[in-house]
């Protein structure tokens, strides 16, 4: 592995991430067209949550690639971008370092997302020159944020959060109050686990399991938030900061 320039050392920024400094980040001017962003995450479901969130809520971003794969990513008319959102744990056989050093000379900054919240997942993203290293557990307003950092955006007072119509049943931000099973079962679904993997993770039997996750969409329909089919669901716990 060569080393990353010495003015590339990475430095910490708020809400969890951290930082590479490719020097001064100029900020990008009033009334400029949103970043182009492209999202890598060979979680399907997960990564059309990812994309509806931020054209929802991030209209300074625009999303006009989403892939599932390596090679769907860098094969895309649409590729590069100028900032691309990578999952570590891409279950591929190219490495992260592989991924984030392409990107970069393409020209895009790279966040790296990860569910693996280590130090060695952190220092092996950060050394191959991504720009931040944020953890899936944060909430996606504050993953937006470091991601405006990283491109010198200035969240102005004017940005309205709600740009475009959200998603059915997402115009009511009310968050249902969860168990401590509930929300353990929750977590564990959205990240892409079966009924039967999520009672087995927990210890508990297939209809305790089941239970609780019945009564989370319970529990976000009746908070004017429907959540019955598993996309709908992922997408209430990404909008409430569960996605991890």
């Amino acid at each position: 592995m060569t080393s990353t320039d010495p003015a590339e050392a990475p430095t910490l920024i708020g809400g969890g991430g951290r930082a590479a400094r490719d020097g001064a980040v100029l900020p990008i001017p009033d009334g400029a067209p949103p970043v182009r962003l492209a999202i890598l995450d060979d979680h399907e479901v997960l990564l059309d949550s990812l994309t509806s969130w931020i054209g929802a809520n991030a209209p300074d971003f625009e999303v006009v690639l989403s892939a599932k794969t390596w090679l769907e990513l860098v094969h895309s008319a649409n590729f590069p971008t100028q900032l691309v959102l990578i999952d570590f744990q891409l279950k591929e056989p190219v490495s992260i370092e592989a991924r984030v050093r392409t990107c970069r000379a393409a020209g895009a900054k790279v966040i790296v997302l990860s569910g693996l919240d280590t130090q060695e997942a952190r220092d092996r993203a950060m050394a191959a020159g991504a720009a931040a290293f944020v953890s899936k557990s944060q909430p996606l307003r504050d993953v937006m944020e470091v991601a405006r950092s990283v491109m010198g955006v200035s969240r102005g007072s004017e940005l309205q959060r709600d740009w475009r119509p959200l998603p059915i049943g997402a115009a009511n931000p009310n968050r249902p109050k969860l168990s401590l099973g509930e929300l353990e079962a929750l977590k564990l679904y959205v990240a892409g686990r079966s009924t039967s993997e999520v009672a087995s993770l927990m210890n508990v039997q297939y209809e305790t399991a089941k239970t609780y996750l019945r009564r989370v969409r319970e529990k976000y329909a009746r908070a004017n938030r429907p959540a019955s089919r598993k996309a709908d669901l992922i997408r209430r716990a990404a909008e409430d900061g569960y996605l991890q």
